[in-house]
């Protein structure tokens, strides 16, 4: 066994109050193929900025490499990526999860996949994306005493995802430094109170329940002064009743709904009243998680 290529779906972290905890998996998807090799690093497919020690695919397979005490040998690595970089979408996830699974498959499945998300984890610092990436779905993360727990939530099979997508990106540690050092407790209970809300909203498919559980005081006022016309969006998509939260850190936004013609209704309305060029992007929920497509 020499070569293996992984799908990983793309994610959505915190839908609104889950600040850091919720994430869910959605179809559209990074493919990467690892070629084991006697020669060095060879990375294609991507931006060539990407194509040194630190792409991120690469990092994480060395790091389950080295957990499993492995020489890390030659490697050639292809990514086929369609989930946008540094919009919101787990981009960065995405690639941790494929370097990890790629790695732990080339050397026999030693690992499983709770401890291939403990090694990503120490990695990312969190696990709202890379739990979905992982096992697909809805998902809920903590860590405790270092190691992440993640438990999967039911959702409804009727939900409509739109991501509108700008032509521009924001980085995740930018979007992080706006956010304050300490919030109020009442804003604190606010967002746990949400939370539970947005989760039992997902499994009972109540819109209305949805958009109003999907509030949020921790980071989304904070983060959507970076976001150019946000404030004209939310106002438009709150007309269709639809729920509106950030994807992630942004600057993707995200529309939950279950109506089918949502794009339609916003589609003309959405370019009137913006500057940028933002693209409206249909998705489902993602059940799977990350799978093998091939091994050789």
């Amino acid at each position: 066994m020499k070569r293996v290529t992984v799908r990983v779906p793309a994610t959505t972290a915190n839908l609104g109050p889950g600040f850091d905890a919720f994430g869910c998996a959605l179809s559209l998807y990074t493919d990467v193929t690892f070629e084991e090799t006697d020669e060095g690093l060879e990375i294609t497919g991507c931006d060539e900025a990407f194509t040194g020690p630190d792409n991120m695919a690469y990092t994480s397979y060395c790091a389950v490499l080295a957990s499993l005490s492995e020489e890390v040998r030659g490697v050639k690595i292809h990514i086929d990526a369609h989930i946008p970089i540094c919009r919101g979408l787990g981009s960065s996830a995405a690639l941790l999860v494929a370097g990890a699974i790629g790695a732990n498959v080339l050397r026999g499945n030693k690992l499983s996949t709770q401890g291939l998300l403990n090694i990503t984890n120490a990695m990312e610092g969190h696990p709202d994306n890379l739990a979905p990436a992982f096992f697909g779905g809805l998902t809920a993360s903590m860590v405790d005493n270092g190691l992440p727990v993640t438990v999967n939530f039911p959702l409804h099979p009727d939900w409509e995802f739109l991501a509108l997508v700008p032509d521009f990106n924001l980085s995740t540690p930018l979007a992080r430094s706006v956010l304050p050092t300490q919030i109020p407790r009442a804003d604190a209970v606010y967002n746990v109170s949400h939370g539970a809300m947005v989760l039992k909203a997902l499994e009972l498919g109540d819109e209305k329940l949805l958009r109003n559980g999907m509030q949020d005081r921790i980071h989304q006022n904070y983060r959507k002064s970076l976001i150019r016309d946000y404030e004209k969006i939310e106002a438009l998509v709150r007309t269709t009743g639809a729920a509106f939260c950030l994807s992630g850190a942004g600057p993707t936004l995200l529309c939950i709904t279950r109506q089918r013609d949502l794009q339609k209704k916003l589609s003309k309305k959405l370019h009137d009243i913006t500057e940028a060029n933002w693209e409206m992007m249909p998705l489902h929920i993602d059940f799977n998680g990350a799978q093998i497509l091939k091994v050789e």
